[in-house]
């Protein structure tokens, strides 16, 4: 039952690491249940369990202190506890440990790389309350910590593996529901912005609007062919939400490269009206975008009208 993305799966693709039954401290003001009597406590346990299989392998490298802390610092959106080149350090130390464990035999003693248990348990901590945290509320967090300790040390768990998968089931379709509700709405206040922005937009001196809706100003005029649907372009761009938010650029890099008819309708039909060497800032409604979809895992959300800076610097024709 894998209910979530974990950033830290890759780490376990190289296969499950046998450990020894662990026991992990655990915060004593709150005591573990006995019993789990309310539908929060059942969910809780059950993500734990869930998570406490997935993250198995490497229970034996994990602080469980700083797992609950960086649990409970991610649910609650805090700063990252590690800077990315920490992150990026653990994470390769980490799968250097799991590979060189993978790679010995039963009952060997080689040492083995070097790792901090703390920052393993900043790092995946980190990773488990990002994924919880759109669901914060439909959980008990104690007790759902209290599976992971149990699950780890192989302990006696409250829930069968039937049990545990009966609640997720359940569990899953709500989420699903409320996920794509919220969707909806943030893509029905998407809209509404997109179209007030684009009404007051088209009134702005030098504004050209197509039929199709697309907005679109002359920052440069260029003297080059103008290319077709099925030619391939290079170009330089910098796309930006409308309030402002950078969220694609070539600049920086190399021109981007790509066949005019793989790309969004907003950019096939906008770069088709400019001539090599031109400069073009294009407003692009959502249906014209990404649609109702947007991007997946952001950072362009539905029906996100989007605003794009850019240089046709030339036509390849095919």
């Amino acid at each position: 039952m894998k209910v979530f993305l974990r950033g830290v799966a890759a780490l376990l693709m190289l296969g499950a690491l046998a450990g020894p039954g662990l026991a992990f401290a655990q915060d004593k003001a709150t005591p573990d249940k006995t019993a789990l009597v309310t539908e929060r406590d059942k969910i809780g346990y059950m993500l734990g369990m869930d998570w406490g299989n997935s993250l198995g392998p490497i229970a034996p490298d994990i602080d469980m202190a700083a797992f609950e802390r960086a649990v409970r610092n991610g649910l609650g959106g805090g700063k990252m506890l590690l800077d990315d080149e920490k992150a990026k350090q653990v994470g390769q130390a980490l799968l250097a440990r799991i590979t060189a464990r993978n790679g010995q035999p039963a009952g060997a003693t080689k040492p083995l790389p070097d790792v901090s248990k703390e920052d393993v348990g900043l790092l995946v901590g980190s990773d488990v309350g990002r994924s919880l945290a759109p669901f914060k509320d439909e959980f008990d967090l104690p007790t759902l910590l209290q599976a992971v300790r149990t699950t780890f040390a192989k302990g006696h768990l409250l829930m069968t593996d039937a049990e545990a998968r009966v609640v997720g089931e359940a569990f899953s379709k709500r989420s699903q529901s409320k996920i794509e509700a919220q969707a909806m709405a943030v893509a029905q206040e998407n809209k509404t912005a997109g179209d007030a922005f684009l009404d007051k937009n088209k009134a702005t001196k030098g504004v050209y609007v197509t039929k199709s809706g697309l907005q679109y100003m002359v920052l440069r005029q260029g003297a080059g062919p103008r290319p077709k649907p099925s030619d391939r372009v290079r170009v330089n761009y910098r796309g930006t939400l409308l309030d402002g938010t950078e969220f694609d650029s070539s600049y920086g890099g190399q021109p981007a490269e790509f066949a005019l008819s793989q790309v969004i309708p907003g950019w096939t039909e906008g770069l088709s009206m400019m001539p090599v060497g031109a400069q073009y800032r294009f407003w692009i409604p959502g249906a014209l975008a990404y649609g109702e979809k947007g991007t997946p895992g952001g950072p362009i959300g539905p029906n996100a009208t989007l605003v794009f800076d850019v240089e046709l610097l030339g036509v390849d024709a095919q």
